[in-house]
Protein backbone atom coordinates (compact mmCIF):
# COMPACT_ATOMS: atom_id res chain seq x y z
CA UNK A 1 0.00 0.00 0.00
CA UNK A 2 1.51 3.64 -0.96
CA UNK A 3 2.41 5.80 1.68
CA UNK A 4 0.61 8.99 1.80
CA UNK A 5 2.78 12.12 2.37
CA UNK A 6 1.34 15.78 3.30
CA UNK A 7 3.32 18.52 1.69
CA UNK A 8 5.20 20.55 4.02
CA UNK A 9 4.86 24.05 4.56
CA UNK A 10 7.06 26.33 6.56
CA UNK A 11 4.88 28.65 6.95
CA UNK A 12 2.56 26.42 9.04
CA UNK A 13 5.04 26.58 11.66
CA UNK A 14 6.26 29.91 11.79
CA UNK A 15 3.63 31.14 14.56
CA UNK A 16 5.94 33.40 16.85
CA UNK A 17 8.50 36.70 16.66
CA UNK A 18 11.19 34.24 17.45
CA UNK A 19 10.43 31.12 15.30
CA UNK A 20 10.70 33.92 12.05
CA UNK A 21 13.73 35.23 13.20
CA UNK A 22 15.51 32.10 13.64
CA UNK A 23 13.89 30.62 10.35
CA UNK A 24 15.22 33.42 8.50
CA UNK A 25 19.09 33.68 10.72
CA UNK A 26 19.36 29.50 9.73
CA UNK A 27 18.39 30.65 5.57
CA UNK A 28 20.90 33.41 6.01
CA UNK A 29 23.92 30.91 7.47
CA UNK A 30 22.65 28.23 4.40
CA UNK A 31 21.97 30.41 1.69
CA UNK A 32 24.59 29.67 -1.49
CA UNK A 33 25.54 33.14 -1.80
CA UNK A 34 21.82 34.46 -4.11
CA UNK A 35 20.01 35.14 -1.54
CA UNK A 36 17.01 32.54 -2.79
CA UNK A 37 17.40 30.84 0.51
CA UNK A 38 16.68 34.32 2.41
CA UNK A 39 13.91 35.34 -0.26
CA UNK A 40 12.35 32.12 0.37
CA UNK A 41 12.18 32.55 3.99
CA UNK A 42 10.60 35.49 3.80
CA UNK A 43 7.83 34.41 1.75
CA UNK A 44 7.19 31.54 4.40
CA UNK A 45 7.46 34.45 6.74
CA UNK A 46 5.30 36.54 4.55
CA UNK A 47 3.23 33.93 3.96
CA UNK A 48 2.88 32.73 7.76
CA UNK A 49 1.07 35.96 8.83
CA UNK A 50 -0.90 38.33 6.51
CA UNK A 51 0.70 38.83 3.37
CA UNK A 52 -1.86 41.86 2.22
CA UNK A 53 -0.99 43.62 5.65
CA UNK A 54 2.49 43.12 4.96
CA UNK A 55 2.67 44.69 1.74
CA UNK A 56 0.68 47.80 3.13
CA UNK A 57 2.86 47.92 6.05
CA UNK A 58 6.41 47.99 3.40
CA UNK A 59 4.36 49.95 0.89
CA UNK A 60 4.44 48.22 -1.83
CA UNK A 61 1.36 46.55 -3.59
CA UNK A 62 0.47 43.25 -2.66
CA UNK A 63 0.86 41.50 -6.46
CA UNK A 64 4.47 43.25 -6.30
CA UNK A 65 4.80 41.68 -2.75
CA UNK A 66 3.75 38.30 -3.93
CA UNK A 67 5.92 38.47 -7.43
CA UNK A 68 9.23 39.91 -5.29
CA UNK A 69 8.74 36.66 -3.55
CA UNK A 70 8.07 33.98 -5.80
CA UNK A 71 10.46 31.28 -6.74
CA UNK A 72 11.18 33.58 -9.39
CA UNK A 73 11.59 36.57 -8.33
CA UNK A 74 14.65 38.98 -7.59
CA UNK A 75 13.68 41.37 -5.20
CA UNK A 76 15.92 44.67 -4.91
CA UNK A 77 17.76 45.23 -2.06
CA UNK A 78 15.03 48.26 -1.03
CA UNK A 79 12.54 45.91 -1.10
CA UNK A 80 14.01 43.02 0.95
CA UNK A 81 14.92 46.32 3.46
CA UNK A 82 11.20 47.34 3.46
CA UNK A 83 9.98 43.67 3.82
CA UNK A 84 12.19 42.84 6.90
CA UNK A 85 11.30 46.15 8.55
CA UNK A 86 7.96 45.69 7.80
CA UNK A 87 8.21 42.27 9.58
CA UNK A 88 9.73 43.97 12.70
CA UNK A 89 13.21 42.53 11.98
CA UNK A 90 16.66 43.96 11.49
CA UNK A 91 19.61 43.31 9.41
CA UNK A 92 22.77 42.79 10.86
CA UNK A 93 26.10 41.92 9.05
CA UNK A 94 28.47 40.33 10.62
CA UNK A 95 31.71 38.42 10.34
CA UNK A 96 31.73 34.49 9.37
CA UNK A 97 33.97 33.44 11.63
CA UNK A 98 35.23 35.23 15.15
CA UNK A 99 38.65 36.64 14.34
CA UNK A 100 41.01 36.61 16.96
CA UNK A 101 44.12 39.06 16.94
CA UNK A 102 47.56 38.01 18.63
CA UNK A 103 46.63 40.59 21.51
CA UNK A 104 43.59 38.83 22.28
CA UNK A 105 45.05 35.51 22.54
CA UNK A 106 46.79 33.98 25.57
CA UNK A 107 50.36 34.32 25.69
CA UNK A 108 51.42 30.70 26.17
CA UNK A 109 49.35 29.91 22.48
CA UNK A 110 51.79 33.16 20.81
CA UNK A 111 55.38 31.79 22.26
CA UNK A 112 56.15 28.41 24.01
CA UNK A 113 59.86 28.10 24.76
CA UNK A 114 60.41 24.25 26.58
Amino acid sequence: MPQKLTEFDAADYINTEERARLYLEAAAEEDPGDGSLIRAALNDIARARNMSRLARDANLDRAGLYKALSEDGNPSFATVMKITRALGLRLRLEPEEEVTSPATEPSSVLCSRT
